[in-house]
Order: C-alpha cells, then structure tokens, then sequence
C-alpha cells in the first residue's frame, strides 16, 4: 500500500473549504498513528503547517476536528459498501468486490479506517451518534449480503444468520487491518490474496469477479 503523499495546508491564498480538507486530512494521518487520546493540536498544526488558533477557528476544539476526520471517514466507507452492494453481485463475488472497492476507497487514505476504528475516540453523545449511524449503515449491508450467501445454500435459519453476520464482520475487519499493518502492500496485492484465501476456504469461483480498474 503505497504512503499517501504529505501536504501542508498552510499556503496563503487557498480558499477555506479547501484548506479545511487539507487539514483534516494531516489531522486524520496524525489521529491515525496515535490515537484521539494520544494526539495533541500542536503536533497537527506543526503537522499542517499551520497555527493551532487557526484549528480552533475552523473546528472549535480538538473534539471537532476528530469529528470533521470521523465524518470524512465514514462517508466514503459507507459509500463504498452501498455502492458495491447496488452491483447486484452475491456469494464470493460480492465479497471479492466489496473488499476490493474498500481496498481502493483506503489505499490514498488509510488513516481513514484507523480513524473509524480508534478505541481512544471521545464517548461523547455527539461522537457516540456519529460514529454509531455510519457502523449501523455498513452492518446493515453485510447483514443483507450474508443472508444472500446463506440463502443460495438453502438455509435461511435467522441464527445461523446472524452467527455468520458475526464471523463476517469480524474476517472483515482483520483483513482491513491486516492490510493497513502492512503498507508495502497494495490495493491488487490484497485485492489478489484475498481472492486465493477465498478459494482456500470457499472453494475457486466459476467466474473471477470484477475488481480493480473494472469498477474504478
């Protein structure tokens, strides 16, 4: 997986709403490495290029720029797995392709999982809520694309479902994270491990599934 490319967003002249996607994007690099809980504003704004007032001015505290970072974050993830899911693929193709859509969404930006994924995020009412209707929108999704596989195998028991579900979410997560722990890596390195690991388990597909630049 190839480092994102660092940037400043100090540079005069560069209208508000572009800086502040600057900015967010030097925040969530740096909320990435170390956590919201082990993340200064003086290490973003030196970071940025900036000065820590002008933080305050965009995002009103710390809390809010890990806000405006979680936002960005979710948005694109969530947008990833509806979109992959309105392809109308099911089984191991589906899986394939969300994975590879998610691969591609984070290969620019891997700050953004870890952002998503930051045990040290503030429990606020606010934070809570935000985080929570973005991983409901995405359970939704694979609690849909489960019971698809399941159904095509005869069995639609709500348990085996929801166990399933549960097993899913959790091989998930470990490849994205395997990923990201694992930078030299990139988006068709995994994209292809993912798919020998699925055959190893599954079994090989009839037919490959549309990945990379086929659905870019």
């Amino acid at each position: 997986m190839g480092k994102a490319t660092t940037s400043r967003a100090g540079t005069k002249g560069v209208a508000r709403p572009e800086r502040e996607r600057q900015i967010v994007d030097i925040a969530g690099r740096v909320f990435a490495e170390h956590g919201y809980a082990g993340t200064s504003l003086t290490a973003v704004a030196e970071q940025a290029g900036i000065s820590k007032p002008l933080i305050y001015n965009y995002f009103g505290s710390k809390e809010g720029l890990f806000s405006a970072c979680l936002t960005c974050a979710g948005e694109v993830l969530v947008e990833v797995i509806e979109r992959t899911a309105r392809l109308g693929l099911v089984g191991q193709q589906r899986v394939i392709v969300t994975l590879d859509q998610f691969y591609a969404a984070l290969e620019p930006r891997p700050w953004m999982w870890r952002v998503f994924r930051d045990p040290t995020m503030p429990a606020t009412p606010e934070i809570t809520a935000q985080h929570d209707q973005y991983a409901r929108r995405m359970h939704a999704v694979g609690v849909e694309g489960v019971r698809e596989l399941l159904h095509l195998a005869g069995n639609d028991d709500p348990l085996d479902a929801s166990a399933m579900t549960a097993a899913w979410v959790n091989v998930f997560d470990a490849l994205v994270n395997w990923w990201i722990d694992h930078p030299g890596e990139s988006r068709a390195d995994m994209t292809a491990r993912t798919i020998r690991l699925s055959g190893a388990v599954f079994g090989p597909m009839e037919s490959a599934p549309p990945t990379g630049a086929a659905l870019d």
